[in-house]
């Protein structure tokens, strides 16, 4: 295991870059600075792609809200679910391609679940975000601060 750096990272804006379903926007932490920032992927800048690709170390890039860790939260949440008949509305959803859409659309007309849901939405990105600045011997002080 590295040296634990301790930066001032901003977890707001970590969860964010954690919670992009985007896969043409890439987000990176500056280990050095704690600074996090956005790039469209097409970026057409050879000479930024050369700094971030020749200082590995230094920028690491945050990956966004993975469709597999997605799919199974709403399948948990679904199962979790006592009213029978937005069970079976998000059930049928979820078995399209995309549900995510469908899910905030039909969650919308029922503001306990649907803040039910993005509370859980919200402790799984959490914990991803803790995993991964431990993966990289990174201690957020604002993550410590939250805990």
């Amino acid at each position: 295991m590295g040296i634990m750096r301790d930066v001032e990272i901003v977890w707001d804006d970590l969860l964010e870059a954690f919670d992009n379903p985007d896969s043409d926007i890439a987000y990176f932490l500056d280990r050095e600075t704690g600074e996090i920032f956005a790039v469209p992927t097409d970026y057409d800048d050879e000479e930024f792609w050369a700094e971030i690709n020749g200082n590995e170390e230094r920028f690491l890039r945050i990956p966004g809200f993975d469709y597999d860790d997605e799919r199974l939260l709403l399948y948990d949440f679904i199962r979790g679910l006592e009213n029978e008949g937005l069970k079976g509305m998000l059930e049928r959803a979820f078995e399209g391609k995309k549900p995510y859409g469908r899910l905030d659309e039909i969650l919308s007309f029922y503001p306990e679940e649907f803040e039910q849901f993005m509370l859980i939405k919200e402790g799984l990105i959490a914990d991803r975000a803790r995993r991964w600045l431990e993966e990289h011997d990174l201690f957020g002080a604002e993550a410590e601060d939250d805990f």
